[in-house]
């Protein structure tokens, strides 16, 4: 058998060697939201190989069969009438030939301590990521992380609450709202409206809020698992707020209903009016009386006399039936304005408020793209995981250099913009202009500009051309010699015309085209 103590001790060693590594892996410099995420992930493994060791280590100390206590008794033994101080030390030397004569068959055995700090430091150096070679030799990269989140959720940047959203819908009474005005009641804090609370106290109710504190507590978990301890935190006092509340009635929109046995007609103390025709309890004499001359009731007579039963009440059998049902549907309605409360509490609780306004501005977005963009944008706009320091480089170095594998155009903050704005800006159709030395313009805005600032007009007067409005559009020097040529040409027979104009001046000396002055004068107005 081992031995209790030595198993404590390693535990102990284990449990230090954990948080060590847990330190180093929360001290660790980290780049990008997938590389971080996945750190995160590493340290809750961590912390969970902590809590089992110190599970397992609060039972042995517990010593709830024995052996621990046995052990110490052995090992601390009394000394032996004769006062042999050797016999003191029996139990340990038998033990220490035991160990000695087990290294003695394995010479070539690797010490457990080892193995495990080795282990230990493979964890805290290792990137998450899973490595497979194939048949084929070549290695296949495996990120947790993309089987943790759907494509709607964008890597735990927004939230998926479609199927919240199919089940509210689809309560009884409920408002039907669109996803985006479902997520605006969200943003308030509320789970539903225009629910009554019959409808509440119903199954589907129950589910769909279930299925919502679920999601949330989930998604938490999978996008800030360190953080789920202060989840747990803040919703304890909430439970407890709400039990208090909850006994004294004063609980919004569940008001506290009677119990079914209260206020029975005719002093039946709860039993009722029973009908053994019908198998069935009334609460009223008036009401089983009515239900007499009923088909169903006359049919229900008919079988019994037939089968040759009796018809007699039973004493007890029909009350508890009633009463559990009661009791069921008190339990679900508690559990229901219990899950309630809870989830209008998650949706206040940091970060979802800010997930949640997220999300309703992606879904704008994203119905500005078409399909093939919205295809682009899952396949290449997720965090990239970026290239490891180089053997000189320094972080610093490293977070100088931008990564930047399809070449967009970099924003005011220095890093490249998004890729659904380089495709609403038409940033990846070119416009080349030979004025300008076929200088290359990025998009339809840039192009526009371009004529107005000093490259183009440096172009222009280097060509002897003005850089007015009739040469826009113009990009070909064949093409803007060829424009002012006629320009000039319209511009000469224009004056060639205006020299040719014969003019006429009346008395007053107003002057006059030909045409017009025979007009004025054949109206006698001259």
């Amino acid at each position: 058998m081992e031995s209790v103590i030595e198993i404590q001790r390693q535990s102990q060693e284990e449990i230090e060697r954990y948080e060590q590594a847990l330190a180093d892996i929360l001290t660790k410099p980290v780049r990008g939201a997938r590389a971080n995420l996945r750190n995160q992930h590493k340290a809750l493994d961590v912390l969970n190989r902590i809590a089992d060791r110190q599970a397992d280590l609060s039972k042995l100390y517990d010593d709830d069969d024995g052996l621990r206590a046995a052990e110490l008794s052995l090992l601390s033994a009394p000394s032996s009438s004769k006062g042999d101080p050797q016999n003191d030390l029996a139990e340990f030397y038998t033990r220490l030939d035991k160990i000695k004569s087990y290294h003695a068959r394995h010479p070539n055995l690797e010490p457990e301590t080892k193995n495990f700090a080795r282990g230990v430091q493979e964890l805290v150096d290792g990137d998450g990521l899973t490595r497979i070679r194939g048949e084929d030799g070549e290695e296949e990269i495996i990120d947790p992380l993309d089987s943790m989140f759907t494509g709607e959720e964008g890597m735990g940047r927004y939230l998926d609450l479609n199927i919240a959203h199919t089940q509210y819908v689809n309560l009884k009474g409920a408002k039907r709202l669109t996803y985006m005005q479902y997520l605006t009641m969200l943003t308030k804090g509320r789970v539903a409206e225009e629910v009554d609370q019959k409808e509440k106290e119903g199954l589907a109710y129950y589910d769909y809020v279930q299925n919502l504190k679920t999601y949330l507590l989930d998604f938490m978990r999978r996008t800030h698992p360190l953080r789920m301890g202060e989840v747990q935190y803040a919703l304890k006092p909430v439970e407890e707020e709400f039990e208090k509340d909850w006994k004294e009635g004063n609980v919004d929109g569940w008001q506290k209903k009677a119990s079914a046995t209260d206020g029975q007609a005719n002093g039946e103390n709860g039993d009722g009016i029973w009908c053994a025709a019908c198998q069935k309890q009334y609460a009223k004499q008036t009401v089983y009386d009515a239900h007499l001359t009923s088909k169903k009731h006359i049919k229900a007579a008919e079988r019994l006399e037939a089968g040759g039963q009796a018809g007699e009440a039973p004493t007890s059998a029909p009350a508890p039936t009633a009463n559990s049902s009661n009791t069921a549907s008190s339990s679900r309605s508690h559990n229901s304005a219990l899950l309630t409360r809870l989830t209008e509490t998650l949706l206040f609780f940091p970060p979802i408020p800010s997930l949640v306004s997220d999300t309703q501005q992606n879904i704008e977005r994203r119905s500005a793209l078409t399909a093939r963009e919205r295809e682009l944008e899952l396949e290449e706009l997720v965090d990239e995981v970026p290239p490891d320091l180089g053997p000189d480089e320094t972080a610093e170095e490293a977070e100088e250099r931008i990564y930047n594998p399809l070449k967009l155009p970099l924003g005011w903050d220095g890093k490249p913009i998004p890729y659904w704005l380089y495709k609403l800006h038409g940033l990846g159709v070119e416009y080349k202009c030979e004025i300008c030395s076929d200088f290359l313009y990025m998009g339809r805005k840039a192009f526009d500009r371009h004529f107005q600032e000093s490259r183009h007009a440096f172009g222009m007067r280097a060509l002897g051309l003005p850089n007015t409005k009739h040469f826009h559009e113009i990009t070909k020097i064949q093409d803007a010699l060829a424009l002012a040529e006629r320009l000039k040409q319209e511009g000469r027979a224009e004056q060639h015309a205006t020299e040719r104009t014969e003019e006429f001046e009346d008395s007053e000396g107003n002057v006059y085209d030909k045409k017009t002055y025979d007009d004025l004068k054949r109206q006698g107005l001259i």
